[in-house]
């Protein structure tokens, strides 16, 4: 039943019509809900760069090392560029040596949600904003202590807001 009802949901959406998603669960360990942001394709294209939009609404990635946001060294917090959700901390950011920011941990574990990825004739899990959806990058677990993970995430993706 769930299935069916998510199929529905999914070809309504891509159909133009806006839904009032219900809000996700707050991830174990946590007590966040986030409350989803639904767009149609054409008010996503409104908000967003044509390079922004290729990458989180299907799924692009931006060519490696052209990030402003790999030189980026002092705190603060990466947010999604479509919603705004705080995704990681500068504190969790480290070079990767792959040309793409990288990060060991979200913020929250709630901000962000998986799926496996099986494009390009690989396994890969792809990492998305739980608010609203979009592509942000993959996760691998080839990273530093303390997580062992590496959040490759595409700049455009993601703004940085410096510490106040």
């Amino acid at each position: 039943m769930k299935f069916a009802i998510a199929v529905f949901a999914l070809a309504l959406t891509a159909a133009g019509i806006a839904l009032a998603a219900a809000p996700a669960k707050a991830a174990k360990g946590t007590s966040e809900v986030i409350e989803k942001i639904v767009k149609t394709d054409e008010e996503w294209k409104k908000i967003l760069t044509p390079e922004q939009y290729n990458v989180l609404r299907h799924e692009g990635t931006e060519r490696a090392f052209t990030s402003p946001l790999n030189k980026i060294h002092e705190k603060g917090v990466f947010v999604c560029a479509a919603c705004g959700l705080t995704l990681f901390s500068s504190d969790a950011k480290f070079d990767s040596g792959t040309g793409w920011p990288s990060f060991f941990a979200p913020i929250d574990p709630a901000h962000v949600t998986t799926k496996t990825d099986r494009s390009f004739f690989m396994d890969r899990t792809e990492v998305r904003c739980a608010r609203c959806g979009s592509h942000l990058g993959h996760v691998f677990p080839d990273g530093p202590k303390p997580t062992g993970l590496r959040y490759c995430m595409n700049g455009v993706a993601m703004k940085f807001e410096p510490a106040k």
